[in-house]
């Protein structure tokens, strides 16, 4: 009984650091119980899986992934373990192996859970469409209301802002709030789709109320471009250093005590290439692409960052490991065209700046003003 109460509340504080946003407190306490457990119970494959999951969220991916194989070794048969190894192999870059995983987990339990994950698969491989039907499975099987359910709503929705159909986009936003109200995620892309539409005064107002309910760091980015937009330049570059300030804390933390922090410096990269700072931008990006050099999305954030320092040349090998996969995700394909025109390959160049914007997909304006002009160029 007391196993089972341990691990129980091992679970609610994952839960309540996913739905506030305060992740590392909650994330250290779910850690530490689960530990205590493990003292007197070492081969509890719940509190093992477990503990694999807290991994996951602080960002300690290659450890997570050997800790839930771990329990695959014992012959354990579990849709929540073959879950985990989806994800972190899909995190360390391992995207054949997480193929086997999810199909495993869907063959034991067709659910929101391995809907959501067969989703993100096939967004990876460069299937969109086939995305967004695993999406609406998800959703389907989910109960309304529940944040779990309204998480894969918000992805649906996000896979429709790819698809440059924003109006389905926001009405999975407003199903997910009428669901349950005040669902950061949804405000949150409500306040995208009102940016990219020039309503800057809307994704203020989108991103205030979801900052107002949760310590999200994307949420506080996100708050800080609308800051931005609508000429509150103080308030946005305080809240852009409050953010930095934070995530570098984590990051220490997890230097100097790995069992208690959290990696943060993939999203380090981003938060001081958006400030303008290119130098911690490269060494965040580098140091995150050192512990997953397969992981096509950090290979294309160590792109990113090279072409905001015009340093092309070195954007490209990163570059092409993060197309490796034939993803066809708007903003990466408009990145690609952009390095390929800096680099003087037109004929690519064309292709990948055709196939970013021929469905006119959210994204950040800069990016899709700069893709517009490269393309007429060539």
């Amino acid at each position: 009984k007391e196993t089972k109460a341990a691990l129980a509340l091992a679970n609610a504080y994952n839960s309540e650091g996913r739905i506030s946003g305060d992740v590392m407190y909650y994330d250290n306490a779910a850690m530490k119980t689960v530990m205590n457990v493990l003292k007197y119970q070492p081969d509890n494959f719940e509190a093992i899986l477990l503990k694999s999951m807290i991994e996951l969220s602080q960002h300690h991916f290659s450890e997570a992934l050997q800790t839930a194989k771990s329990v695959e070794q014992k012959g354990v048969n579990s849709a929540f373990m073959y879950g985990l190894l989806v994800d972190a192999n899909v995190e360390m870059g391992n995207y054949d192996e997480a193929l086997l995983a999810a199909d495993k987990m869907v063959s034991i339990r067709p659910d929101l859970r391995s809907y959501s994950r067969i989703s993100y698969l096939r967004e990876i491989y460069g299937d969109n469409e086939g995305a967004i039907e695993a999406m609406k499975l998800a959703v389907q099987a989910g109960l309304t209301g529940d944040e779990k359910t309204e998480w894969c709503r918000a992805q649906l929705g996000k896979l429709y802002e790819n698809n440059g159909d924003l109006t389905r986009a926001a009405l999975q936003y407003n199903l997910s709030l009428a669901a349950r109200p005040g669902y950061v995620q949804a405000l949150a892309g409500l306040g995208r789709i009102a940016a990219f539409s020039s309503k800057n005064d809307s994704a203020l107002y989108y991103f205030e109320q979801a900052n107002k309910l949760t310590e999200d760091v994307t949420i506080k980015q996100g708050l800080s471009l609308a800051y931005a937009n609508v000429g509150k330049i103080e308030e946005s570059k305080k809240l852009a250093n409050a953010v930095i300030e934070r995530m570098k804390l984590n990051s220490n933390a997890a230097e100097a005590t790995p069992e208690t922090g959290h990696y943060s410096d993939k999203e380090l990269a981003y938060a001081y290439a958006q400030s303008k700072d290119n130098l911690n931008a490269l060494r965040h990006a580098l140091l995150e692409y050192n512990r997953r050099p397969k992981n096509i999305e950090v290979n294309e954030t160590v792109a990113w960052v090279y072409y905001k320092k015009n340093d092309f040349k070195s954007a490209i090998p990163f570059l092409e490991t993060a197309l490796s996969t034939k993803s066809m995700k708007p903003q990466l394909l408009c990145l690609a065209g952009l390095l390929y025109t800096a680099a003087g390959e037109k004929s690519k160049a064309k292709t990948m700046l055709t196939l970013g914007l021929r469905k006119n997909a959210l994204m950040p304006l800069d990016l899709l003003q700069e893709s517009k002009q490269a393309l007429q160029t060539l």
